[in-house]
């Protein structure tokens, strides 16, 4: 009796073009991607323009200005605008741009101290009036210091503060304080609680579980509740405008207005502090910009 040998059956491999057709089936035509590069450009134009505007009025003088048949492009560039805005008669723009400096980096300094260790208890610990306190903290965001200048102003005369980057610290750090705790809780609470545990089997305590074990951790909602502090601080003006009198004090936010007279302002110089004013923000978004855009994606996706 003959044995015959089992017969595979053969697969044949796909053939060439079905699979290239399944790779180029689900490629975007040239002409949407087109259509969407247009789209961007347009979006890019419309962001873009305002600050373009500015910087050509910056280099131009005040009677071009306020030429009766002005023109965009600036007939003869005068980039000695960037240096006499400094010297001013109006306000001393060197010390008001210290000024905004100090202000804005303290106030972020210190909104970020008290915000990460309230921001770590509340979403590590259950505590009777949790959810009042988180409440209340989101409350605050919904006063304005424009609302509140008045009632700001005679505490500091009581204080003794008035006037004093102090004063502009506290109410900035304060009036920004209950976003960073919102931001940092959320990204604090979407830490496992194992990792805590794991930390203090080995021995670490809370303040070591905070700093060396959860920062690095949530560092994308400390950048982004960084750069939304900073950039609220820097350019805050109504409490500022009220609680400082001294024209070195005032940040550049209120010595912008001293340009803008009753019969006459001096819109170049208004353009070059604008612009002035304008790149540190933009540097510090360049810096840390990946970070930042983590930061607001957490948690999108699960």
């Amino acid at each position: 009796m003959a044995v015959t040998a089992p017969a595979f059956e053969t697969i044949a491999p796909p053939a060439a073009s079905a699979r290239k057709r399944r790779y180029t089936e689900d490629q975007v035509p040239i002409g949407r991607v087109l259509l969407r590069m247009l789209a961007g450009f347009i979006v890019l134009a419309v962001f873009i323009l305002p600050y373009t505007i500015m910087f050509f009025g910056s280099v131009k003088t005040k009677s071009q200005i306020r030429s009766v048949d002005p023109t965009y492009l600036p007939t003869e560039w005068h980039w000695e605008n960037y240096i006499t805005m400094w010297s001013t008669p109006e306000t001393p723009l060197p010390q008001n741009l210290i000024s905004t400096i100090v202000i804005s980096v303290f106030a972020t300094v210190l909104v970020l101290g008290v915000a990460m260790p309230a921001a770590y208890y509340t979403a590590r610990f259950r505590f009777p009036g949790r959810y009042v306190f988180l409440f209340l903290v989101i409350v605050t965001q919904m006063l304005q210091p424009a609302v509140l200048t008045s009632g700001l102003f005679r505490q500091f005369v009581s204080l003794g503060l008035i006037d004093t980057w102090a004063a502009m610290i506290f109410i900035n750090a304060a009036f920004n304080l209950s976003f960073a705790v919102w931001i940092m809780h959320s990204f604090f609470a979407g830490v496992p609680k194992e990792i805590d545990e794991a930390a203090q089997i080995d021995g670490a305590g809370r303040l070591t579980v905070l700093f060396r074990i959860q920062l690095p951790l949530v560092w994308p909602g400390i950048v982004t509740a960084i750069v939304f502090t900073f950039v609220a601080c820097w350019n805050e003006f109504a409490a500022s405008l009220v609680i400082l009198s001294t024209a070195g004090n005032q940040p550049l936010s209120v010595a912008l207005t001293k340009f803008v007279g009753q019969y006459e302002t001096s819109w170049h110089y208004v353009f070059g502090i604008s612009i002035v004013a304008i790149i540190p923000v933009v540097v510090l978004f360049m810096i840390i910009e990946k970070r930042l855009v983590g930061g607001l994606t957490a948690g999108s996706v699960k």
